[in-house]
Parts: structure tokens; sequence; C-alpha cells
């Protein structure tokens, strides 16, 4: 066997990872035979002759693997397993019925799957109250109504949100509901709660575990809370043990991977086996609070984000986009040009590791490749790339006690498609 050891969106600019080149190490190694070192001397000098020559091709053997991607998750280096991904609500606040220039009719036509996000884009620019009236009380309490909506607060935190569409229900103690017909909230104010819409569903359940469950990209994810957890797709299953230890496969690619804890990890491909180095899994993080009612506040939205993880994309600390990208890639534009989309910004991110330089170039490289294959598959509307390396995070880099945070960094990675609303 050989041993190969391892060496919300951003605010889009009102004015609208990363992966690290580690280099692999090789180290060839070969035992010796018993039975040769009894032999004669021509037969020993004629052995090592035939255990130098295995031991090159064991090195060369060895080399191969080392460069195949297909040993590795896609975005990975070999032997390391992805972490259990963090999950979070959708924006509370974009309660609008469109997602911009992108209306869900259209964004359903690209293919839901884990590693793609479509949703609107919040660009937090100052809003504008206009017509209506608007009653205070001298109790403190407000009623403000518009002929389409009505805001009740009741001076004491507590109060009713209603526009016909949506209803939210605020009990001032972070607790409430909100309900729009598709879209069901329930907050618990404990920081429990729960969220169920069309295709998803998500459960906080205050002590730091959770679940998630997609239909539309087959995600389920389930966090313990203690370290441990859980990720599957239709392919895909994640274990994570929580001591260090923690199995990867995917049913698709035959790809296997198992981590002992205790500095390798087993990568079994076909007929394949290699054993690496690789560090400990870090446990799985807590799913945090659920946040409080008043998260849920209208605001419209701005345009369409298309939030694509660098591992759908390219390899580890590759610019260069994956074969297997190609339909995805299709797909996007195909939706674009439907949308008839005069302009879009792809914007590249990275996490953390590496130096700030590394970090910026690459993701303005991650950003180019991904025009320049827009472009050629046809794509119409006008495009602008630009990297922003690791300056505009959507999830921390570390924890809070510094430890690293690999599901935060793995949200980081990723190429954004903006497409302002026209």
């Amino acid at each position: 066997m050989t041993r190969l050891p391892l060496s919300s969106i951003p605010r889009i600019p009102a004015a609208c990872a990363a992966a690290t080149a580690l280099a692999l190490a090789l180290a060839g190694c070969s035992g010796t035979d018993s039975t040769s070192a009894a032999s004669s001397e021509p037969a020993t000098a004629q052995s090592s002759t035939t255990s130098a020559t295995a031991a090159q091709t064991a090195e060369a053997s060895a080399s191969a693997t080392q460069s195949d991607s297909e040993l590795a998750v896609p975005g990975y280096q070999v032997g390391e397993i992805p972490p259990i991904p963090l999950f979070a609500l959708p924006d509370l606040g974009l309660l609008t019925a469109s997602t911009g220039s992108l209306t869900p009719d259209l964004t359903g036509d690209l293919t839901s799957r884990p590693g793609i996000t479509v949703s609107p884009a919040r660009c937090d620019e100052a809003g504008i109250l206009a017509g209506g009236t608007t009653v205070v009380g001298g109790d403190g309490s407000v009623v403000t109504s518009d002929g389409d909506s009505t805001v009740i607060n009741d001076g004491e935190g507590a109060g009713v949100y209603e526009d016909g569409t949506v209803s939210i229900v605020n009990n001032g103690d972070g607790s409430g509901t909100y309900t729009d017909g598709t879209t069901n909230i329930v907050v618990a104010g404990d920081g429990s709660g729960t969220y169920t819409d069309g295709t998803l569903s998500v459960v906080v359940d205050g002590d730091g575990s959770g679940t998630y469950e997609n239909s539309a990209t087959g995600e389920s994810i389930v966090i313990g809370g203690d370290g441990t957890g859980t990720y599957s797709t239709t392919s895909v299953s994640i274990t994570n043990d929580g001591e260090g230890s923690g199995t990867y496969s995917d049913a698709d690619s035959g790809l296997s991977i198992v981590n002992d804890g205790e500095g390798s990890a087993l990568v079994s491909l076909g007929g394949q086996t290699v054993t690496v180095d690789a560090d400990p899994l870090a446990p799985v993080a807590n799913v945090g609070s659920f946040p409080s009612i008043d998260a849920a506040q209208p605001v419209e939205s701005c345009g369409t984000v298309i939030t694509l993880e660098d591992g759908v994309l390219f390899d580890f600390g590759s610019a260069q986009v994956r074969t297997e990208a190609a339909t995805t890639l299709e797909e996007l534009a195909g939706l674009l040009n439907e949308a008839n989309a005069p302009t879009a910004y792809v914007y590249g991110h990275t996490d953390s590791i590496s130096d700030e330089a590394f970090n910026q170039t690459l993701s303005e490289q991650r950003a180019q490749a991904v025009l320049d294959a827009l472009v050629a598959d046809g794509t119409t509307a006008q495009l602008e790339a630009e990297g922003f390396g690791e300056t505009r995070p959507v999830a921390p880099n570390e924890n809070a006690d510094g430890s690293d945070n690999p599901a935060g960094r793995q949200l980081n990675r990723r190429v954004e498609i903006y497409v302002p609303a026209f």
C-alpha cells in the first residue's frame, strides 16, 4: 500500500474557498524479502535491482495518484473530507414575490443540486416611505396603513403585520409567527424554532442541535450539538463522529474516504487504495440560535444572486473550470438569456486560508474563468468579472475561540453571479 503524506450574500455593491495550493510530498517505501536475503550474492544483487525497480514503479504510480483529481472530493485535497455544511434560514427580510429580474419560474429551470443557490439580492439601500397614513398614540403605539398593508405596534414590543399575503405576529419577546401561504415560521424566543416552505424544512432546537431537509436538492443535514453530524444527498454521505474521525462516500463516483481521527485517511476508488496523512476532523459547530421574529421585516429585492460553491466549479487550488461544471454553466447561460438580462456581474470570493495576495489573485482568476465560460456558452448579457479575495465572507472562517471553522470557510469559497433588477 502506498502512503502519501500531505503537506448572503455579501452586500452587492451599492457601487454592488479559498483553496490554498499546498504541494503534495511523496514518499515511496519498499520492504526487504527475507527469502531474497538468504539467496546467493548474484541472486541478492538481482533481487536488489528488482526491488529498486519495484520501488521506482511504486513511486511513479504514487505520483500518478497524487495528480489524479478523481481521488479527491472536488475542491479539496486527496484524503480531505468536506465539513458538514452550515445551514441557515433564507433571508426573512426579502419577502417579495419575485426575485428581481429572474423570477422563481425561471430560476427553477436551473437544476437544483447541492452547492448551488438562487436567492433575492439584498442591497441594503435606504428605503423610501411614501403615501399612506401613520397614527402615533400617546402610549407609544403606532398604526400605519397605505391601503394595501397594515402595521400595528402596541408600544410594548409586540405587533402584527398584514398585507393580504404576509402575516407576521410578533409577541414582543422575540417569539412569533410568520406565514404567507407557502412559508411558515414559528419562533419560540428561546433560540429554537421551525421553518417550512415548499421544499425546505429547518428545525433548530436551541441547544446547538438541529436538522435541515431540502427536497429540491435531496440534501439532509443533522447536527448533534455535541460535535457530531451527518450530511447526505442522493449519492453523497458524510459522517463526523465528533472526536476527529469520520467517513465520506460517493455512490456515483465510487470514492470512499475513512479518516481514523489519528492523522491518516484511507482513500479508495475502484481497485485503487492509498493511505494519506490527514488532519482529524474538526467537531461540527452548533447550529446556533433561531433568529428573532424581528428579523422578518419586508424589504424589496434589488435583483438576483446565483451562488456556486467552488467545489462545483473548480478542483483544489485551481482556477480552471472542471469538465463536470460545463452543464451547470450552460444552464446558467440559457437562464440569463431567457430572462433577457442586460447585465450581470461575476464575483469571485475565497476563504482566509493562504495570504491575501494569493486569495485576491485566485478570486479574480476564478471569476474571469466563469465569465469566459458563460460567454462561450452564448450569454448575451454584458458581463463583468471582479475578485474580492477573502474580504467578503458570508460565514466566519474561525470560531469564536480562534479555532478553524471549515464549514464557514466552505461557504466563503464561492463564485456569485449577480443580476440587478431591471
